[in-house]
């Protein structure tokens, strides 16, 4: 059996726990309709500043380099300002990913030669 089970139940359940007041804090502060504009904008784009903030070191730091991770970025920027589906602009960036990987393993083993 696993010696850490204690640990780890507890971990779990402080986790939840924590994930259970920071959903549940905003419901029983704020009981009333917000009625201020500022305070309605501002809240109305936390999701996408977040969604950024998680995702975009994760993008960066996803591929073995970052010229590879740049020139997916790049290319699944350009596709979705063209307004491509989400398949098209997830297809893309992985092909380029992939493209710019072989090539800098090929350009590594071509200055070993």
């Amino acid at each position: 059996m696993i010696d850490n089970l204690p640990y780890i139940l507890i971990s779990i359940f402080i986790m939840a726990g924590v994930t259970y007041l920071v959903r549940m804090l905003p419901l029983t502060l704020f009981r009333k309709k917000i009625e201020n504009r500022f305070v309605k904008s501002f809240l109305a784009y936390v999701p996408y500043a977040v969604l950024a903030a998680m995702t975009f070191p994760a993008i960066l730091d996803s591929t073995s380099s970052i010229w590879s991770a740049l020139a997916g970025l790049a290319v699944a920027l350009i596709l979705a300002w063209k307004n491509r589906s989400l398949l098209t602009v997830a297809l893309g960036a992985v092909a380029t990913v992939l493209v710019v990987e072989q090539a800098l393993v090929w350009m590594q083993m071509l200055s070993f030669a």
